[in-house]
């Protein structure tokens, strides 16, 4: 029997302590791998013959080792900020748009509904795309505020039109471009991640739907803790990691043709089922020791 629910509530300190934690075994994890590569390049001694600048720097003590340590502390402490405030914007826009909906057949998530998967992504995306934006609008508005009032600017622009005689554009026309660039990066920027981003998670909901399903399902266990209030005890590893990648393969096969990568779907695939495995494993690992993830599914 197919049971309809919807996500109406993430529980912001467990998603996040969740979230933060899972990153900062991703960061430590990919800090191994960076180290075992610096080592082997180390051996071999490429770097010095292809840049001598390098000199007889030790990648592996010097770089690798450091990592280890501040890759996993990166990653949680930007994971703890991002995570929280997803989660709260999820609450927020929620009552507003409707909330990610799973059709479940026990622990099998057999279909995703489109339209509120994607809806609810992209306009949260949208939003960091609007933050991200006022951010680097408040970093470039000084830099052209600089060049407007500067006198140095203007001395550089006479001199160079002198010896050249190509005319440098005015102030004003610097103060233009400078407001045109903030605006595209308040309003043109999340206008963007909203569209696109839209598509991208429609798309994943439409192949994950109609071709992954055929192959493997997402499987999460929930528990019920009171009417509303579920946790998600476990989540099977395998068929998450393969149903996951091979999402993302149809994905990559899209984004190959377009971008004329046709390995990207490969290296999807590769990246994702290791990705979701580590996750899903961590996941596991963690839950019982810091405590699940809990929805209000309704």
């Amino acid at each position: 029997m197919v049971d309809l629910k919807e996500i109406k509530k993430v529980k912001l300190t467990p998603f996040t302590r969740m979230s933060a934690s899972i990153y900062a075994i991703l960061g430590f994890v990919a800090a191994v791998i960076l180290l075992i590569i610096l080592t082997i390049v180390q051996a071999v001694g490429l770097l010095p013959s292809v840049i001598p600048q390098v000199g007889h720097f030790n990648f592996v003590t010097g770089l690798g080792i450091p990592l280890i340590i501040l890759l996993p502390i990166g990653a949680f402490l930007i994971t703890v900020t991002v995570s929280f405030i997803s989660a709260m914007l999820y609450n927020i826009l929620v009552p507003k748009l409707g909330g990610i909906k799973l059709e479940l057949e026990g622990i099998d998530v057999v279909k995703i509904p489109v339209v509120s998967f994607a809806l609810i992504l992209s306009a949260i995306g949208a939003i960091w795309a609007f933050i991200v934006g006022l951010i680097m609008a408040a970093v470039i508005t000084p830099i052209f505020s600089f060049l407007l009032t500067s006198p140095l600017t203007a001395n550089i622009t006479a001199n160079i039109t002198n010896t050249t005689g190509t005319a440098i554009p005015s102030s004003t026309a610097i103060g233009t471009a400078g407001i045109i660039l903030i605006l595209l990066l308040v309003i043109g920027l999340p206008i963007l991640a909203f569209v696109f981003g839209f598509i991208w998670n429609a798309l994943f909901a439409l192949f994950y739907n109609y071709l992954v399903t055929r192959v493997t399902k997402i499987k999460l266990e929930f528990a019920k803790i009171t009417e509303d209030l579920h946790e998600l005890k476990n989540i099977p590893v395998l068929p998450t990691a393969l149903a996951v990648a091979l999402v993302f393969t149809l994905l990559g096969i899209i984004s190959g043709i377009l971008s004329q990568n046709f390995a990207q779907f490969i290296t999807n695939f590769i990246q994702y089922f290791i990705e979701t495995a580590i996750i899903a494993l961590s996941y596991n690992y963690l839950a019982p020791r810091i405590g699940t993830i809990k929805l209000n599914l309704e």
